[in-house]
């Protein structure tokens, strides 16, 4: 998965959000096992870009709560 920008997750609504937001917690938690295995090698970059989106998603839904 590549990072989405916040023009894209602006364009989502609530409902979207949270269960694109679930997906890649699974996806998070799939990479985390096999790092934790050892067998992450060639994933190891999309750790990071994951947890910034799942951030990313995550702010726009309270701003979406805030309204």
């Amino acid at each position: 998965m590549t990072r989405l920008s916040m023009k894209t997750i602006r364009e989502l609504n609530e409902k979207d959000l949270k269960s694109k937001i679930q997906e890649t917690r699974s996806e998070l938690a799939k990479l985390r096992v096999d790092g934790s295995k050892g067998t992450l090698r060639k994933e190891s970059g999309k750790l990071k870009p994951l947890r910034h989106n799942i951030a990313r998603m995550m702010t726009r839904v309270n701003e979406l709560k805030k309204k």
